[in-house]
């Protein structure tokens, strides 16, 4: 077991490494000069050149990327001479010398220093620390509400499959994965904070309409066995059957019949806002409601995913001859679904899971874009639209972190759950 998690460890560091290279030399050729767009047209060349040797922009691409792997680095060399450009800065790098190796230079043993930001000149660490618990409450309450529906319904659906609700299920977790997330983001925020801001006026003979369609449909499937049409054809009849219906009803219904109305109490949720806002009296607050929309955002996508693998991999897995054998022992419903096929089903969900999870600590720009959300994604957009180098590869480093870690858990995770890994 030791073995195997050196070898996964030493694999999410030659990732990382290979990340670090990759996005250190992507910003770095890139064309621009992020010096002159901070200090603007006009400043002396004195000033670009001091600006310059500030951020090592001076020197040579390959010589600025060892020095930034030795600054990344939990074990590096630095130099004790003030004016090495290894310097070790106890203003900046938080560690102790372990290993002298001549007059001037040491091998220290430290915590990662991300370089400062062009704009702000501030610490990426501590920029990257402000907005990162922002996107990790977001991302984790995201993934775990996705989690806990999608295995509910992805349950409900293989246990009545064929049905009207499991197709019903499945229609809309289609419906859930098709929709891009800047546009699913734009129509959350504008039916949940300004469509149903105040209150929804619903009439009353509508929401029959909707009752009596969703009947008609589900009893036209029932019936379809009999029927030499196909479902399309079915469901599409039925739907403009309804539709005339409906058309009907309206012109031959009384008056104070369709004034009837079903008032639906509003939302009122903010279309932006943080974890946290500020008032003029109370001053910094927590602010769960604004979790809500960018929440129902995020989860969507990847609850239609774990509901379509749940359904998919419990129906193979009640096929298999174990499950036989434990309904012919007597085992309860319960207890063969949730004690044996669920827990043999359960290693692509957790795939699926981890995989998002990290996809949504990566910033979810989109979202976070449209509801004004303080998070990492808009952290990086900004520093993109501005040049910022240190943020931006800072920023990638920390979600190449996330997903190292986050796999070694879920290789770890499979172990507990599923026997068979522990025995390969």
């Amino acid at each position: 077991m030791i073995a195997y998690l050196f070898q996964k460890l030493g694999y999410g560091i030659l990732v990382l490494l290979g990340v670090i290279t990759l996005v250190f030399f992507l910003f770095n050729l890139a064309p621009g000069d992020p010096v002159r767009n901070l200090v603007g047209e006009n400043a002396s060349e004195e000033t670009v050149a001091n600006m310059r040797r500030k951020f090592d922009l001076d020197l040579p691409v390959t010589q600025r990327f060892v020095l930034y792997v030795n600054d990344l680095s939990p074990i590096a060399i630095h130099s004790a001479d003030s004016a090495s450009r290894a310097f070790f800065d106890q203003r900046e790098l938080s560690g102790f010398k372990i290993l002298p190796l001549g007059a001037d230079w040491s091998v220290y043993l430290k915590s990662p220093y991300l370089k400062r930001s062009f704009l702000s000149d501030k610490s990426v660490s501590t920029i990257i620390g402000e907005v990162l618990p922002g996107t990790f409450v977001l991302a984790f309450v995201s993934i775990f509400l996705a989690m806990i529906v999608g295995l509910i319904l992805g349950i409900f659906a293989a246990l009545e499959k064929d049905s009207f609700w499991d197709r019903l299920i499945l229609f809309t977790s289609a419906l859930g994965m098709a929709g891009p997330s800047f546009f699913v983001a734009m129509l959350v925020a504008w039916v949940g904070a300004i469509v149903w801001r105040d209150q929804v006026v619903l009439p009353w003979i509508f929401l029959l309409y909707v009752i009596l369609l969703i009947a008609a449909v589900r009893k036209s499937r029932l019936k379809l066995g009999q029927m030499s049409l196909s479902r399309s054809s079915v469901l599409l009849a039925v739907v403009l059957l309804g539709i005339a219906g409906y058309v009907a009803l309206v012109q031959l219904a009384p008056t104070h019949f369709m004034r009837a109305t079903l008032i639906l109490p509003g939302t009122g949720l903010n279309m932006t806002g943080s974890l946290y806002s500020v008032d003029v009296w109370k001053g910094e607050f927590l602010d769960l409601r604004n979790m809500i929309l960018p929440v129902i955002t995020l989860m969507i996508r990847p609850l239609s995913v774990i509901v379509q693998l749940t359904r998919s991999s419990l129906l193979d897995v009640l096929q298999q001859d174990f499950i036989r054998t434990a309904r012919a022992k007597g085992l309860s419903e319960f207890d063969v679904i949730v004690r044996h096929a669920l827990r043999n089903a359960l290693n692509p969900v957790i795939t699926a899971v981890s995989g998002w999870f990290a996809s949504l600590l990566a910033g979810a720009i989109f979202v976070e874009f449209v509801f004004g959300w303080k998070g990492l994604g808009q952290q990086m957009f900004t520093a993109i639209e501005n040049q910022d180098l240190p943020v931006v590869m800072g920023g990638v480093i920390v979600i190449s972190m996330a997903f190292v870690v986050i796999n070694l858990l879920v290789d770890l995770l499979y172990g507990w759950i599923d026997p068979r890994v522990r025995i390969s």
